[in-house]
């Protein structure tokens, strides 16, 4: 797992066409903006497809952010 620090504003890009944006910080929880192109399907953890939380969740694949 790669661990970054991010300010407020600050983004992190994944590949050429995926980008995340720490847009707000409040009292402990972060709000992300994430870009991507519709294809790229994106889940909370909680969310993920049945199919997908039998296993762990690092078998989800890199670009499906939770």
């Amino acid at each position: 797992m790669l661990v970054l620090s991010r300010k407020l504003g600050e983004k992190i890009y994944i590949g050429e066409n995926i980008c995340i944006t720490v847009v707000d910080i409040d009292r402990g929880k972060i709000r992300l903006g994430i870009e991507a192109p519709r294809n790229v399907p994106i889940y909370r953890q909680e969310l993920l497809p049945l199919h997908k939380t039998e296993g762990s969740a690092q078998e989800v694949a890199p670009s499906t952010v939770s």
